[in-house]
């Protein structure tokens, strides 16, 4: 079998989870002895953060889905390096990935997919997951798997690798003494967070009016939304006109999540479309109580009972409800979070970097 050498792709322009895995990946690899590049767009977040932690990447530029430039331009470095394995960690990566194919055949191509949506129908979309020329795809829950099947991607294409977490990432992690004096929360106030981008199928809309249910019982509850995206200012005009203005707290995006994480009594995630949500993982790795929905992977992460709650999507009452049953039952908070740190043992970070490189040795065995 040839030497497995893996240059990862990933042009976004911020952080979030997806690059957050990608990082994960790349740097278990190099930890393990394995051949691992990476390409990212310059002076941004993923360029810093491999630059931060000393580990090898190289910037390119990429304009758009149809810039030939960037693909001679990565096909030629990867070629020049020797790598024979182009990971591709998002939608435009894959274009990327099928540009620089173009002018080196030999690259073998694998894509994660991260959400749940169904494949756009048009053309384009539909040829660059379906296409001979891309090896594989990873799908990071089985929701994802089921959704590509549905969009006819042959079973045999698709390598089911859940996400993993370092489970140790916020054991570290300062719980802010001042955390309540800060955010405005009162003494003996039970806080409810969430930690998630304000896009669309993160539901927050669904999340805050839940919280004026619950408020409507409990008016001793403060939720905590952490996070930033195109509908903060939506969400926090919703907010006022529901009138909890004065019981939540929005604190934009926050790069040191586990102070947060730590300072939470309950936390929930409100999604209706879901690839995993490994800011659920995060959450169980500490301990905490989740009420999540059953949306995407979700389920895949919570045994509602056991180790979290789930409620049905879009189903603000009953989301309200779980919110309220846990908040007055603290036994039951600790009980649920404990379950959690259990259960989430097989999200692991390592777990998912040795499934990765077990895929990578299955494709350069099956194509040398």
């Amino acid at each position: 079998m040839k030497e497995i050498a893996i240059l990862h792709v990933d042009p976004a322009p911020c952080w979030r989870g997806g690059q957050q895995q990608a990082f994960y990946l790349h740097q278990g690899l190099c930890q393990r002895g394995i051949r691992s590049g990476f390409i990212c767009q310059p002076h941004l977040p993923m360029a810093r953060r491999l630059q931060d932690s000393a580990l090898p990447y190289h910037p390119l530029r990429y304009r758009h889905d149809l810039d030939l430039w960037a693909g001679f331009t990565l096909a030629r470095y990867a070629t020049r390096q020797g790598y024979n394995i182009l990971h591709l960690h998002s939608g435009h990566a894959l274009n990327w990935g099928h540009l620089a194919k173009l002018f080196a055949p030999g690259l073998r191509l694998v894509a994660s997919r991260r959400v749940d949506f169904p494949i756009q129908r048009n053309p384009l979309s539909r040829w660059k997951y379906c296409s001979s020329r891309l090896s594989r795809i990873v799908a990071i829950s089985e929701n994802i798997r089921q959704v590509m099947l549905k969009d006819g991607i042959p079973a045999a294409k698709i390598t089911l690798i859940h996400s993993g977490v370092d489970l140790k990432r916020f054991a570290q992690s300062p719980l802010a003494p001042n955390y309540r004096s800060l955010w405005q929360i009162p003494e003996g106030a039970v806080i409810i967070g969430t930690v998630a981008a304000f896009v669309a199928h993160k539901d927050y809309r669904n999340f805050l009016h839940a919280a004026a249910l619950a408020l409507k019982t409990n008016p001793h509850l403060h939720f905590v939304a952490v996070g930033d995206g195109a509908l903060l200012g939506t969400m926090k005009e919703l907010a006022q006109e529901l009138g909890i203005q004065a019981h939540i707290s929005f604190t934009g995006f926050q790069r040191e999540v586990g102070t947060h994480l730590k300072a939470f009594d309950i936390f929930v995630i409100a999604s209706k479309k879901e690839g995993l949500g490994t800011t659920v993982l995060d959450a169980m790795s500490l301990g905490l109580p989740v009420i999540g929905t059953r949306a995407g992977g979700i389920p895949e992460m919570i045994a509602s009972g056991h180790s979290g709650i789930l409620v049905e999507a879009r189903n603000s009452e009953a989301l309200a409800k779980a919110m309220l049953d846990l908040a007055a039952d603290k036994k039951q908070r600790v009980r649920l979070g404990e379950n959690a740190q259990q259960a989430v043992k097989r999200f692991s970070k390592e777990n998912m970097v040795v499934e990765n490189l077990r895929l990578y040795e299955e494709l350069l065995c099956s194509e040398s």
